[in-house]
């Protein structure tokens, strides 16, 4: 299978981080070919220009680490509530401070490429919908075993929750401070709370 194959994850990885850094017009060929010690033609050979690169990048990388990180521990979560409280304050420690400088990968490709890139635009947006949808799920999920009031609008509360965790980093990033990150996530936790019956 291709996804797995080294070389050409190699070169997802490299261009992953060079795009958090640079953004993803400013992302230099030569700095990911150097970063991922592989030749032009190895990188051709998997992805047959820059934007197929960078498609990969979010179908591939960014869509796995929303999976991983924030909605496969949700799965098996009883209380949703709980749940998303730990993944914030975990998330708010894992990140390093070049992290919080540079930002939500996801976010700053969608502020940059949305207006300028229908097929970025739709790949970011099936991201977030995916994202949405699983916090939507342990929601109603919540709801079905007693531990989410039953009067919220899962989807509604769930696209307000993914909004406040993208604006969180955004604002962090902006503010070149890991403290207005800190205060970002200990009010959604209360907002969380007020989810509970």
């Amino acid at each position: 299978m291709i996804k797995s194959n080294p070389t050409r994850q190699k070169i997802l990885e490299s261009a992953f981080q060079e795009i958090h850094l640079q953004g993803f017009q400013a992302a230099s060929l030569n700095s990911i070919l150097t970063r991922s010690d592989v030749t032009k033609g190895a990188l051709y050979h998997y992805f047959p220009d820059k934007q197929a690169l960078g498609f990969a990048v979010v179908e591939e990388l960014i869509k796995e680490a929303v999976l991983q990180f924030w909605l496969r521990p949700l799965e098996e979560a009883s209380d949703p509530i709980d749940g998303l409280k730990g993944l914030i304050n975990v998330a708010g420690k894992s990140l390093s401070d070049e992290d919080v400088l540079l930002g939500c990968p996801l976010n700053n490709l969608c502020l940059e490429m949305s207006p300028i890139d229908d097929g970025f635009r739709q790949r970011l947006k099936q991201v977030y919908e995916l994202w949405r949808e699983g916090f939507a799920w342990a929601l109603r999920a919540g709801q079905t075993n007693g531990t989410v009031k039953s009067t919220i609008n899962a989807m509604d509360c769930a696209t307000f929750i993914v909004a406040s965790l993208a604006g969180c980093r955004s604002l962090a990033k902006n503010a070149q401070s890991r403290d207005v990150l800190n205060a970002c996530g200990q009010n959604l936790t209360l907002y969380l709370d007020t989810l509970q019956p």
